[in-house]
């Protein structure tokens, strides 16, 4: 976890900001900071579940002078009215990723397929030179500190017949979220996407309305998808990550000790994040295994890269799609 420039107080402003100090029975201001952190997972995910760490974390390390409420499963609105309301003032901490386009373009490579060929690989990147430029441009494009990042796990192919080379998506209808780049990428590979809400993706399996879908381990295992699909293939086709962001009025107006103390918090969120991140794909694993879904291992990850290459320079812009390539050779050099 890097600290971001956190010492430049931002210029005052008339926003009534939601950290402000508290006032207790007596009138007079304890001088404790509240926080709203808002997020669109459920309760149950361990994204909520790393926020309540960091939330405990940051209220021990202050000693109670900053204290954080937290509002998951979308509660104050999307992802979109989450960022939105911190740089309004209403809300200040929420969990985001490449979503964060909207405001700066290199926010993309969050999520552009066939990036990394490993999560160590995807580490190095966000802790190298590539991070620090991301993260950057989310704090002067959009108000926004990184406080620390959380890994998402690998996006993964699901069919009723193994899938193992872009000759074999002939035909295939793959449901994929509402990403330009993805339905560009496995339409390039052969495949036809169609757009379809998450909730409506079981009964379009079952009906076959679409022959296959495409989502990390742990939400085909969380939707059921297991029932109604015979193979998973180990496409590992996007590697990604979220940020932990804080607005960057809201780090400054911190006293310098507390701030200091918030982003200690954060270092250790993250290492917690990053242990419960590993325990959580094991048990995701095994769970899917034992529902009797067969992985097929014999997938050419490389011809699927070079099938969607394409579809990823037509839709990056020159800067991000040089900074793609940086990534992409990392991992070689490495080699």
């Amino acid at each position: 976890m890097r600290k971001g420039k956190w010492g430049l107080l931002a210029a005052a402003s008339g926003w009534l900001v939601a950290g402000c100090s508290a006032v207790d029975s007596s009138g007079q201001e304890d001088d404790v900071t509240h926080w709203k952190l808002t997020h669109i997972s459920d309760s149950s995910h361990l994204w909520h579940e790393t926020a309540e760490e960091f939330a405990r974390l940051v209220a021990e390390k202050t000693d109670d002078q900053v204290l954080i409420d937290i509002y998951p499963n979308s509660q104050l609105g999307s992802e979109v009215d989450n960022i939105n309301s911190i740089k309004y003032g209403a809300t200040d901490v929420t969990i985001t990723g490449e979503t964060l386009e909207v405001w700066t373009p290199n926010a993309i490579l969050l999520a552009v397929p066939y990036a990394f060929e490993t999560q160590d690989h995807m580490r190095s990147v966000i802790e190298g030179e590539i991070g620090r430029t991301i993260e950057q441009d989310i704090e002067e494009d959009v108000g926004l500190t990184p406080l620390f990042y959380m890994e998402r796990p690998p996006r993964n192919l699901t069919s009723n017949y193994p899938i193992s080379t872009p000759a074999d998506l002939s035909g295939f209808g793959i449901r994929v979220p509402n990403v330009p780049l993805f339905l560009d990428t496995w339409s390039e590979a052969g495949a036809s996407p169609q757009v379809i809400s998450l909730n409506e993706v079981f009964t379009g399996l079952q009906q076959g309305v679409i022959d296959g879908q495409e989502n990390p381990n742990d939400l085909l295992a969380s939707n059921g998808f297991y029932e109604v699909q015979n193979y998973l293939n180990v496409t590992e086709h996007v590697r990604s990550w979220i940020y932990v962001v804080v607005g960057n009025e809201q780090l400054a107006e911190l006293p310098a000790d507390q701030r200091e103390q918030v982003l200690e918090a954060a270092e250790e969120a993250q290492a917690y994040a990053q242990d419960r991140f590993e325990e959580e794909e094991e048990l995701v694993t095994e769970r899917l295994l034992d529902t009797g879904i067969e992985f097929n291992e014999d997938v050419d990850q490389e011809a699927f890269r070079e099938a969607m290459l394409p579809a990823i320079e037509a839709n990056l812009g020159e800067e991000q799609y040089e900074l793609y390539l940086e990534m992409v050779a990392e991992e070689e050099e490495e080699e």
